[in-house]
């Protein structure tokens, strides 16, 4: 960490880094699946393809789809998705205390996903953060979603923060390159949703975070 930055704000995604949202999007891909006469997936199998969103997961569970009825799977599973939206989601371990010492330290937070808002919103109000939460950009709020900078850059505007005074952090080489490309501070965070052959030590992020604990230390040396 160089001696010239200075932290303000901690901008985190949703999905594999904030919120283990996978028992949920799972369940209803597995659903929809179903209702559509095809087979359960196994959870280990689709989790690393969650922050590529749902049409990757359903790709991943059935090879050779036509277009109409990979449609057809994506509308039932996002509407089940919408009725079910926290029913087994819930913080990471370690991210309740991660939040509380960034609160602490007098930073602000937000987060940034690729989610839509009719996704992200109702989430968030769920797990109590709506109010705590500096920003909240979704995949539809701006006009590009990352790894375009703008939504980077409509974030830390509204938090009211420079970007070069900002880290963000996220499980996917695409958040990692959205926040450099804002001039931000890059965490990998290792413990989310990864693919077998992401490689995440040449993503070019600042540090990799293997826990939310860990990412704890990382916020609080940061500020001293």
């Amino acid at each position: 960490m160089t001696a010239e930055f200075t932290l303000s704000c901690v901008l985190f995604d949703l999905d594999g880094t904030l919120v283990d949202t996978a028992p949920d999007l799972i369940a209803c891909l597995n659903n929809a699946l179903k209702a559509h006469g095809f087979n359960e997936v196994a959870s280990a199998s689709i989790k690393p393809f969650i922050s590529y969103g749902a049409i990757a997961m359903i790709n991943k569970s059935v090879t050779d789809l036509d277009e109409i009825a990979q449609n057809k799977i994506l509308e039932t599973m996002l509407s089940l998705y919408q009725n079910n939206i926290a029913k087994h989601s819930q913080f990471f371990s370690g991210i309740t205390e991660t939040l509380k010492t960034i609160e602490s330290l007098g930073l602000k937070w937000g987060i940034i996903t690729n989610k839509k808002e009719r996704f992200t919103n109702p989430l968030v109000d769920a797990l109590g953060l709506k109010q705590r939460a500096s920003c909240i950009i979704s995949g539809d709020t701006t006009e590009n979603s990352k790894p375009h900078p703008e939504p980077m850059l409509t974030a830390s505007a509204l938090a009211n923060v420079k970007p070069e005074e900002c880290v963000y952090i996220g499980d996917a080489m695409h958040d990692i390159d959205a926040g450099k490309n804002a001039n931000m501070k890059t965490l990998a965070a290792t413990y989310g949703y990864l693919k077998p052959d992401d490689t995440p030590s040449s993503w070019g992020a600042d540090a990799l975070i293997d826990s939310p604990e860990q990412l704890t230390l990382w916020i609080t040396a940061a500020c001293h």
